[in-house]
């Protein structure tokens, strides 16, 4: 048994199909929906997690409270609720649930407070049929009739449907289809209607009345992981060695830069070499020039001298 969630009702929308139909969904979000405390079998009797979302200001929220959510270091929450699960099924403390924590086909139930009608009269709350609307009946068109019987037992039995106060009761609605997630937003988006009214908090877990879906995730899809199976614990555990692995190669990196550098040095050289030696010729021939000058003006004196 996996924990369920809490979830936040946004609105009404429709989803197409890939063959062209259209399904009427409810929008849920999961405002950061996180593991706040375990109930353990040893210390409290039984096995449980509780888990807390939104968020809430610090003025709205008692002391005691906050030293709760501060003990498990998380921050502080607008809603916390407990969900039942099995021993293999506890999620550390801190973890965030995913929207993946349901998969697209599954069948869940979803609860919350339905919406409030105020003093409805028994027409409105019990569907009551009234009286006639012409002959015989005057001013009580939607008179609720006769609530008791005679002398005997001359009273109104109890549960008796009568005018009252409507809605704003606790009703879980069943076997509601998952048709899509959105990991990235948080949303998940149930077919049907669901109770309560727009940004209401519901809670939403695996139908009882079938079996867990075969892809759903167990214990349940930790926000940030890669596998919705992996515990945060393993993944913290992974996050380590993948910092390992970076600083290893951090350090490699110079020791492997090095002969590449001494590479591009000795290119360097070779291509400036050829231009040193074209730019060498020519005062190699200027030299070889000038040698060849000096004599002929010395033999020229000697002539000019001897005449």
């Amino acid at each position: 048994m996996r924990t369920g969630v809490i979830a936040r009702k946004v609105g009404m929308t429709r989803l197409f199909q890939e063959d062209g139909r259209h399904v009427p969904v409810t929008v849920l979000s999961l405002d950061e929906c996180q593991v706040v405390s375990v109930r353990t079998a040893e210390r409290d009797g039984y096995v449980a997690l509780q888990l807390g979302a939104g968020s809430a200001k610090q003025k709205n929220v008692a002391k005691p409270q906050r030293e709760h959510f501060a003990k498990a270091q998380v921050p502080l929450k607008a809603r916390v609720c407990e969900f039942r699960v099995a021993d293999d099924a506890v999620l550390e403390v801190g973890a965030t649930i995913a929207a993946s924590h349901f998969v697209p086909g599954q069948l869940v139930d979803v609860a919350g407070h339905t919406q409030g009608k105020g003093f409805a009269g028994g027409m409105k709350r019990w569907g009551f049929g009234g009286m006639r609307a012409t002959h015989g009946v005057s001013i009580s068109h939607r008179a609720l009739g006769s609530t008791g019987q005679r002398q005997d037992p001359g009273r109104v039995f109890k549960n008796k449907k009568m005018a009252g106060h409507m809605g704003d009761k606790e009703r879980t609605q069943q076997n509601l289809e998952i048709v899509r997630t959105d990991d990235e937003r948080g949303l998940i988006f149930v077919k049907g209607s669901v109770p309560g009214a727009k940004n209401a908090w519901l809670t939403v877990k695996d139908s009882v009345k079938v079996p867990r879906h075969a892809e759903a995730p167990y214990p349940g899809a930790i926000k940030g992981a890669n596998d919705g199976s992996v515990p945060a614990a393993d993944e913290e555990i992974v996050v380590q060695e993948q910092a390992e692995e970076v600083v290893v190669a951090e350090a490699a990196a110079p020791e492997a830069e090095a002969p590449a550098q001494e590479q591009q040095a000795e290119a360097q050289i070779e291509a400036q070499a050829p231009e040193a030696q074209a730019s060498e010729a020519p005062t190699e021939q200027a030299d070889q020039a000038g040698e060849g000058d000096a004599p002929a003006q010395d033999g020229a004196k000697n002539e000019n001298g001897e005449g």
